[in-house]
């Protein structure tokens, strides 16, 4: 992993244009609640994997149907859970500006690139990681 690191690190900071020191400044300040903003809106993926709103499907069979669906469901349902984890474990780290608040950021995003790479959605993988890691390798000297 550390080799994967200073691989990035090398062309997303040396090599790469460097954002302003306000810019950064502004992106460690909001990250953490960026984060949380992000938990909450995982709670209703969180709920509706396990079925808890099959309520309103209008059918007391809607989360059974979703659990039904194989592989296409589990898929989500593990990098959902692997996400909302490393998510919730990064945000002590972001407001201590701790390496392990940035280091659970930077492994939720690689599971969330791996989903976006599984499931094929290769624009959203594309383009979505590299903006990711370049704002988040730019503001990585912040973190101890």
């Amino acid at each position: 992993m550390d080799s994967l690191i200073k691989t990035l690190d090398l062309y997303l900071v040396k090599k790469a244009p460097v954002l302003p020191k306000n810019i950064k400044e502004v992106i460690v300040n909001l990250a953490p609640w960026l984060e949380i903003v992000g938990l909450v809106l995982m709670v209703p993926g969180m709920f509706a994997m396990f079925g808890i709103n099959a309520m309103m499907y209008g059918t007391p069979y809607g989360g059974y149907m979703m659990a039904r669906s194989g592989f296409n469901y589990s898929l989500p349902a593990i990098f959902l859970i692997a996400s909302f984890v490393l998510t919730l474990l990064a945000i002590p780290g972001l407001f201590n500006k701790t390496k392990m608040g940035w280091n659970y950021v930077f492994y939720s995003m690689l599971a969330t690139a791996l989903y976006s790479f599984l499931s094929g959605q290769l624009f959203g993988f594309v383009v979505g990681t590299i903006i990711s890691l370049y704002l988040l390798f730019q503001v990585k000297s912040y973190y101890k």
